[in-house]
């Protein structure tokens, strides 16, 4: 995983997309065919000491839309329910969840040190459940494809649905 240096412009484009200044970000680690921020890598612990176990954090506007309309449609209950029935689904989960945690220790290994209050916080309910849809988009986008197999399957029922990734505009 490529997490590139956030630069102004970058910046300037995710304060937009989020409608506030970015908080904690360590770089771009994911960006749409058109180059824009899609998901932002963030540290563990904000400047104000707060743990922030969100290590990817979705800023694309249509991703956020369509992941919002998804869990409004009820699919994270779908979606633990198949976890339980399947196990091998919910294995790759919690494969997920361990390459999630990985990938936020060597952050932090690199910028702030050990995290213990969220030592084994992921995000988005792994490796048990399905919370946040964004948060596990947010993960498949930034690790590639067949890394977290739940934010793969939210990927694809984008793709079939809206318009994302865009092709111009933020």
């Amino acid at each position: 995983m490529v997490i590139e240096p956030m630069t102004t412009a970058d910046e300037a484009v995710v304060t937009e997309q989020l409608q506030r200044r970015p908080r904690g970000v360590v770089g771009v680690a994911y960006r749409c065919p058109a180059g824009h921020p899609g998901v932002v890598a963030t540290l563990p612990r904000l400047a104000d000491g707060t743990p922030f176990p969100t290590t990817f954090y979705l800023t694309c506007p249509r991703a956020v839309a369509a992941c919002s309309t998804l869990e409004a449609s009820g699919l994270m209950t779908e979606l633990s329910e198949r976890l339980a029935a399947e196990p091998e689904l919910a294995v790759a989960y919690a494969q997920a969840h361990r390459a999630y945690l990985t990938a936020r220790e060597a952050i932090a290994a690199d910028t702030v040190g050990p995290v213990p209050e969220i030592a084994e916080v992921s995000a988005g309910g792994m490796p048990a459940r399905v919370k946040c849809l964004h948060a596990l988009l947010g993960h498949a986008l930034a690790a590639g494809p067949g890394v977290n197999p739940i934010g793969d399957l939210t990927l694809a029922l984008i793709r079939d649905r809206w318009p994302f990734p865009c092709r111009a505009g933020g």
